[in-house]
């Protein structure tokens, strides 16, 4: 984890081959906050990309490097304050190089928050 103490996984389920859903709660204390930003805290996209990817690495039990980013949307504004669980829909399939696919998609309650797809390399 980079950012120590940003987040805790809550549950990790693991519904077909390739797909797990994942409940977080993200620290809404975290010094990251206080500049993004001071008295109206919002999670910084790359911090989501980030999480995405650490927990994409727990899951392939890989160390991962992002080759590639897509169609990323990020249609909510994460308050942690108001919203600090945040549950994430993971498919991520491995080719037979070494590649890691995965589609994201991450909610709030029942708002979607963010949408991506992205390939890890497997260093």
């Amino acid at each position: 984890m980079i950012l120590q103490d940003f987040y805790k996984i809550l549950s990790e389920e693991k519904v077909s081959d390739s797909k797990y859903i994942i409940t977080i709660l993200v620290n809404e204390k975290h010094e990251v906050f206080k500049g993004h930003f001071p008295g109206n805290p919002i999670m910084p996209g790359v911090c989501m990309i980030q999480i995405i990817k650490e927990l994409t690495e727990s899951i392939t039990k890989s160390s991962l490097m992002i080759q590639s980013l897509a169609n990323v949307k990020f249609m909510a504004l994460i308050n942690p304050e108001v919203t600090p669980e945040l549950r994430l829909e993971l498919d991520a399939t491995t080719t037979e190089d070494d590649l890691v696919k995965v589609k994201n998609t991450t909610y709030f309650n029942d708002t979607t928050a963010l949408k991506l797809s992205t390939v890890y390399k497997k260093i």
